[in-house]
């Protein structure tokens, strides 16, 4: 019972106060809870919101299939279908050092790559972590901060004798955002994704923005070629595995990246380029599905974290399976139960009710080594949220971050196969490169994209294969810079 402020004077004419029963069963602990039935009748109505058939992810291909070609043919589509202006696929024969930068979502990445020619590189890097006041402070000021780390980096390299004083070295600029290219070295932000919202950014052009804080703060660098982390991986790993034919990111935000001929994409055809030409595509398909949201299942725990973003209505794939949200949506769930009386009855939970608290890495532990799993989710609840757990409800959280992650690899398995199927690879097969800390440490998660691709397409789909792809940001970055520098330098599409 509750600690009382104050006592009632005697005199007073009031009622009884009924004393509190509460119920306890066998198969409780000290402290009350849900019994295991009750905990079990949320668990399958949860399963039935978040399990996907075969039959609706076939239907969801479709539609993505249906918005890849609609974004190859005109220009302004929801998934924009970027023509990044990297042409065909690396010889393995690029050489020199390259600076590379990467803008992330997480933190600044500044790269020294030394590519050796025969698919051999030397990479030395640095990182920067990325605050959120610097993710919503003005434009200019976060390339600043790039210029900032990139001078620093360089005047270490010249100390250290691994940069020559005086050089000016091409620089590949990693931005991974959507951006509108008409040309390799330009790109007008879209949108900000995964949480930036800088302000005097979006409908400027970004390579021109960083090229004005590079000459303030005098760097030594020429930014020669803007990408994205997923076409530097598309890139990179086709450089080590020429059976790799699309690129994936699957971390804090999602993408991928494909070569299409260019006489597949309508909206550039005035260019003049050879119709059997290859041109990278950024996807950006983190976007599919957004506004009129007709095809994706959406649950209302999605709903909320959409309404409650930074840009209400968008990047709906990437909402559903990202690492940004994925913990969020377990969080809501959870808070859910609180409020419904059937979770942490007695406790003060106050610390699990402040959005984006529970982080998708929890989501990670808790579906790892199963005979560690159950003892890892009692220290996750307790150390961070000051709360204890049951039996019953640390078989639950398990069960609930399973149906959670798994929703979020077979949606990505769409995506996979809507390219494979646009494409026509299914009866050849290809490799998949992918990248990302989803990809790379959530426990099943490329077992269950697999698993997705085989329901979608049957037996063919074990021709699909994903790998851990090449560091698509820094060495993919550092390639596609050398290709421009040698393309342009042979006169190859020059003003592109």
């Amino acid at each position: 019972m509750a600690d009382r402020q104050g006592v009632s004077s005697p005199s007073a004419a009031a009622a009884p106060t009924p004393p509190s029963f509460h119920t306890r069963s066998s198969d409780q602990e000290d402290l009350p809870h849900a019994t295991k039935r009750k905990m079990a009748d949320h668990l399958r109505r949860l399963e039935t919101m978040f399990t996907l058939t075969p039959q609706r992810m076939r239907m969801i291909v479709e539609a993505f299939k249906d918005a890849l070609e609609l974004g190859l043919s005109k220009s302004g589509q929801v998934v924009p279908m970027i023509p990044t202006y990297v042409f065909g696929w690396p010889t393995g024969k690029e050489a020199g050092n390259y600076l590379a930068v990467d803008l992330g979502g997480t933190n600044l990445r500044v790269c020294l790559v030394t590519l050796q020619g025969g698919g051999k590189w030397e990479i030395t890097q640095t990182k920067y972590r990325l605050s959120e006041e610097q993710k919503h402070d003005e434009g200019q000021l976060l390339f600043d901060f790039c210029a900032e780390c990139l001078k620093a980096f360089v005047e270490s390299s010249i100390e250290s004798g691994t940069i020559q004083r005086g050089a000016v070295l091409p620089l590949g600029f990693t931005f991974s955002y959507p951006c509108s290219q008409d040309k390799i070295d330009h790109g007008v932000l879209i949108r900000w994704t995964k949480g930036f919202g800088a302000p005097n950014t979006e409908g400027r052009d970004v390579v021109e923005m960083f090229k004005r804080s590079l000459e303030k703060h005098n760097v030594p660098a020429e930014i020669v070629a803007l990408t994205c982390d997923t076409t530097g991986t598309l890139i990179a790993s086709h450089y080590v595995n020429s059976d790799t034919k699309i690129a994936c990111i699957f971390g804090t935000g999602c993408n991928a990246a494909y070569m299409e001929r260019a006489r597949d994409i309508p909206k550039i055809s005035s260019l003049g380029i050879g119709s059997e030409d290859e041109i990278a595509i950024n996807c950006e398909w983190g976007a599919f599905d957004s506004f009129e949201h007709e095809h994706l299942p959406r649950t209302k725990y999605d709903i909320i974290i959409d309404e409650a973003s930074n840009k209400p209505g968008e990047q709906a794939f990437e909402k559903l399976i990202s690492g940004r949200y994925l913990g969020e949506i377990l969080r809501l769930i959870i808070c859910e139960l609180i409020d419904e009386g059937v979770l942490f009855l007695g406790q003060n939970t106050y610390k699990i009710e402040i959005p984006y608290s529970f982080d998708t890495a929890f989501l990670s532990l808790m579906e790892s080594d199963p005979t560690d799993e159950l003892l890892m989710i009692i220290g996750i609840f307790s150390h961070f949220f000051a709360v204890e757990t049951t039996l019953a409800e640390r078989q639950f959280f398990r069960a609930l971050a399973k149906l959670v992650g798994r929703r979020a690899a077979r949606l990505s398995a769409c995506g996979i196969a809507a390219i494979v199927s646009k494409m026509g690879y299914l009866e050849e097969g290809c490799a998949v490169g992918a990248d990302g800390s989803l990809y790379n440490k959530y426990p099943k998660f490329a077992e269950r994209i697999h698993e997705g691709l085989v329901d979608i397409f049957g037996e063919k789909g074990r021709g699909i294969t994903t790998y851990h792809a090449e560091d698509g940001s820094g060495i993919g970055s550092a390639i596609v810079a050398a290709m421009t520098k040698n393309r342009k330098e042979a006169n190859v599409y020059p003003d592109l």
